[in-house]
């Protein structure tokens, strides 16, 4: 039997990345050619959860927004989270805005950029 197509939302996570509500705070972010962070801060709110990575000096300490919809999966054990985007794609989205991050206009921009799942 086929599973039912569901269109991507980018602020939500996929029930098979294994997230389950955890605190992922200082948990690794890896993209699909490597390492991009630490996770600063998260929200698991129903359609409005994201990440925020400390990107260090890989960008040059900036922060970047991860719509919870990128996650591909979770390794609980090595602290690590897997996005499905690369490092490019990551350090060519929208800038972060540590003042506007929350507002529609931003997420509307942000969830645009990511697009669907590769």
């Amino acid at each position: 039997m086929d599973t039912p197509y569901q269109p991507f939302d980018p602020w939500t996570y996929r029930d098979e990345a294994g997230v389950n509500g955890a605190d992922l705070i200082g948990y690794k972010v890896e993209a699909t050619d490597g390492g991009i962070g630490k996770i600063d801060r998260c929200s698991t709110e129903v359609n409005s959860s994201y990440l925020v990575v400390d990107t260090g000096p890989w960008i040059f300490g900036k922060k970047v927004m991860l719509p919870a919809g990128l996650v591909n999966h979770v390794d609980h054990d090595d602290r690590k989270v897997y996005v499905d985007r690369s490092k490019s794609e990551i350090k060519s989205a929208p800038e972060f805005d540590e003042q506007t991050y929350t507002e529609p206009v931003y997420r509307d921009k942000l969830g645009s950029y990511y697009g669907e799942p590769r």
